[in-house]
């Protein structure tokens, strides 16, 4: 045997295992699915809700737009020919400028005074600011039906505390629910004293989250109110008005509530449908007509269409004006 192989060193063997080596294995493979996949079983509740209450039904009414649909169990593929008879329903085409013109006369002045107000209670100098805000969205709080009947005691023709007050001015009495333009007004005021302080609160929510830094550097500047409003206070506001813009565009169009009980609960807007909405109409069609559920499921899609081209073009005239 030679020198070289009697003093050749062992070979190397692996070392034992650690202690526990298969449980901390275990463990960080755990750890490693917990860190990947919890985050979504988290949020799948959410998706759940969302998939059996949103976008279940959005779907199954798509598919009964396209279909005579009897609600006692008669059914016929017809195509688009729903969406063809809207083209021609003057009851549709008399529920969209109610839409349009209630929405108007609400929405608009709405957010002006809610930027106005938001802008009031954003100032240092205001005393008893949070009496101010809390006392700003009691009407919201208050229930939609109790604000129906002040407001249908109020714009009473005989004996209604509007047309006493118009009758000073020498304005004779209206007949507020029964004409178009009265009964937008009337219902238009019911939407803004309801909704105008939350908007309000999410406008001076994002108010106070800009720094006040840029004001005390623009008053040593010797801008003044006007100025600091216009420069710096809506640039920065944007994000936050143009949530508020859309969330207004929704509710508006969605309008149902307010018009229906301003009407005493008759879904037809009015003698003559003077201020049916389109949600009113969609109502009638789908379920108090049983046999046109199909025509009231494409008036739902007429409406969800237009409610997302309007949301779009309020985000792009608002990003715009606004730079």
């Amino acid at each position: 045997m030679s020198h070289s192989a009697a003093t050749a060193p062992p070979a190397p063997t692996a070392p034992p295992a650690p202690p526990g080596g298969a449980r901390e294995r275990r463990r960080f493979t755990l750890d490693r699915l917990d860190l990947t996949y919890s985050p979504y079983v988290y949020i799948a509740p959410f998706f759940l809700i969302f998939g059996a209450f949103g976008l279940y039904p959005m779907a199954r009414t798509a598919w009964m737009s396209l279909h005579d649909w009897d609600m006692i169990g008669e059914r016929t593929f017809i195509g688009l020919d729903n969406y063809t008879r809207l083209l021609s329903d003057d009851y549709f085409w008399n529920a969209l400028v109610n839409t349009f013109g209630i929405f108007a006369l609400s929405t608009i002045p709405q957010l002006l005074l809610a930027l106005f107000l938001a802008n009031l209670l954003n100032r240092t100098l205001l005393r008893a600011k949070t009496f101010f805000r809390m006392a700003i969205f009691i009407p919201n709080v208050v229930s939609v039906a109790a604000v129906a009947i002040v407001f249908g005691m109020l714009y009473q023709r005989e004996y209604g505390l509007v047309n006493w007050l118009l009758g000073f001015v020498g304005i004779d009495q209206i007949d507020w629910d029964g004409q178009t333009w009265s009964s937008w007004t009337a219902i238009a005021s019911m939407v803004n004293w309801r909704w105008t302080g939350y908007n309000t609160l999410i406008l001076l929510a994002g108010m106070q989250a800009i720094p006040r830094d840029l004001y005390e550097a623009a008053e040593i500047d010797g801008a003044g109110q006007w100025r600091q409003f216009w420069r710096i206070t809506l640039p920065l506001l944007r994000p936050t008005f143009v949530f508020v813009v859309i969330l207004s565009t929704i509710g508006g169009m969605q309008l149902f509530t307010e018009p229906l009980l301003f009407a005493n609960g008759s879904i037809i807007g009015g003698n003559q449908r003077e201020f049916q909405t389109l949600a009113m109409y969609m109502y009638e069609m789908g379920l108090v007509n049983l046999n046109s559920a199909g025509y009231g499921a494409a008036v739902a899609w007429a409406l969800f269409t237009i409610i997302g081209l309007m949301s779009l073009l309020n985000f792009v005239l608002v990003r715009r004006a606004a730079t």
